[in-house]
């Protein structure tokens, strides 16, 4: 049988790395073929070249046995190959139905005939059972709403070849079933499904094969049927991951960084009193919208409207604003490191010394020695992989963004660390060094304030774990008795059985 897919020796070079070197591999007709591996080791960067959006340097890749090498996407898709996108590629400006049938705009005598591009837009969007009005603009919807429209235009493109690169990093668990319903139905009609994720539930649900990235080289290719969760793992970072007890459980909490007494934001939360202490990781559960990065927000200063007493190691002080947090030694690792955490058109450098400037500075003029060497100190230490501290925040991994962040707070002295879903939308490999950075810095006695949506996260590493439900506090837990059933009950206000 002739491969639907074949790539060849590929390799791809950017400035200062090698992204793919020499990989090759087959995807079967009709069949859904996962490519796996940690944030960096060059899963986008492989559909990406199948859909023209770069070119290899090397190596060849082939369609139904022909070698192909497109310019543009636009030549991939005359082909046959459409890509879902992990970072949402349409136009705000546009309504739902234009984004959908934009460059096969149906038409009458050269105007567009809106009634049909209406009528073909909801037949697409029926088809992944997503339920969004044709008629409104895109900048109105949800990021998952956008993503599912980027799924429809994909599919309702006829493509035979469709590449999936992280298609439910944004969706709800709703919106994932049913696009799981949807990859079943897509390869018995003979579509080639390219699915590129590091989540391992979807990866097994769904994929016939997979082939393993590592620091961009092919490590293998395998039925799906033949690996268990364990081996795929130790393919991908190379290295067994075992279950380790976090160190900074085994000492005393210290002195107390942060106290909070009757916190309230009018529609966000009321009624929040928690303590922090040095050396101990607090955890905060809670569904969507039980305020959990409301007061995240508030305690760094971002909800000036924020009723209640804080102390500050003991002593009452006045939060309301970012830069009073920071003189407080407090540090904010947002859910949303693109938007609210970095700036993507700045360099790595830049991203860690913008708010301490005026330590590495003389009459306005920053001392860059001084300042590359704050940053190449934080980025050695959190162990952060960039070729060049110059180059843009935008083309790291998740990962390292996020190391990013973190290493920004760190380089500020921060004391307390308030981390907001740390590990969303990173690897398996760099959620295990996340947690043992978090592990670390609770052991050299800073404060952890860790919100996070998944509970084996929060059972894992907190000391203890406070539980919000609608804004409110249902109660909190001791590391001893806290269970996932436990905190999942509280969370929805059942009665513990």
């Amino acid at each position: 049988m002739v491969p639907a897919v074949r790539f060849s020796g590929v390799t791809k070079r950017f400035p200062g790395v090698v992204a793919l070197h020499d990989v090759s591999f087959e995807i079967a007709p009709g069949s859904c073929h996962a490519v796996c591996g940690e944030n960096g080791a060059g899963k986008s960067t492989l559909g990406k070249l199948l859909t023209g959006l770069d070119c290899p340097d090397e190596g060849t890749i082939e369609l139904d046995g022909r070698a192909v090498r497109f310019a543009r996407p636009a030549e991939a898709l005359a082909a046959g190959v459409a890509m879902v996108h992990q970072e949402l590629a349409s136009c705000a400006n546009l309504s739902v139905a234009e984004n959908l049938c934009l460059g096969r705009l149906p038409s009458r005598w050269t105007i567009v005939d809106r009634a049909a591009m209406r009528a073909r837009a909801a037949e697409l969007l029926a088809e992944i059972g997503a339920e969004i009005d044709p008629s409104k603009p895109m900048s109105s919807l949800s990021v998952a709403e956008q993503q599912l429209v980027q799924i429809a235009s994909a599919v309702g493109s006829g493509a035979r070849v469709i590449v999936f690169d992280e298609p439910t990093s944004s969706l709800s668990d709703g919106e994932t079933a049913r696009l799981f319903d949807l990859v079943p139905r897509l390869t018995a009609r003979g579509v080639t499904l390219l699915y590129v994720s590091h989540r391992m539930p979807e990866i097994f649900r769904l994929s016939d094969h997979l082939t393993v990235l590592r620091d961009g080289e092919h490590v293998a290719t395998r039925a799906t049927g033949e690996m268990d969760e364990r081996e795929l793992v130790q393919l991908m970072i190379g290295r067994r991951l075992e279950q380790y007890f976090p160190g900074h459980l085994t000492a005393s909490p210290g002195e107390e960084l942060l106290s909070v007494r009757d916190l309230a934001c009018r529609g966000k939360f009321e009624r929040i009193s928690l303590t922090l202490r040095a050396g101990e990781v607090l955890g905060l559960a809670g569904l969507v919208g039980a305020g959990r990065s409301e007061i995240a927000k508030a305690l760094f200063g971002l909800e000036p409207s924020v009723t209640g007493e804080v102390r500050a190691r003991g002593t009452p002080v006045r939060i309301r604003s970012a830069r009073d947090a920071m003189r407080l030694g407090i540090g904010l690792v947002p859910e949303d490191r693109k938007l609210e955490g970095l700036v993507l058109s700045m360099s790595a450098l830049e991203n860690v010394t913008l708010p301490l400037l005026e330590t590495v500075s003389t009459s306005s003029w920053v001392r860059k020695r001084d300042e590359r060497a704050m940053a190449r100190r934080y980025f050695d230490r959190l162990r952060v992989k960039v070729a060049n501290a110059d180059a843009p925040a935008s083309g790291l991994s998740g990962g390292n963004q996020q190391k990013l962040v973190l290493a920004r707070w760190l380089a500020a002295g921060s004391r307390v660390l308030i981390l907001d879903e740390p590990t969303r939308g990173v690897d398996v490999g760099a959620k295990a060094e996340l947690h043992e950075w978090i592990d670390q810095l609770a052991s050299e006695g800073h404060g952890i304030l860790l919100i996070s949506s998944e509970l084996p996260e929060l059972l894992h590493l907190s000391t203890r774990i406070i539980v919000l439900r609608q804004g409110r506090m249902a109660g909190e837990v001791s590391r001893g008795n806290a269970t996932q059933d436990l905190l999942l009950r509280m969370m929805a206000g059942l009665a513990a059985t």
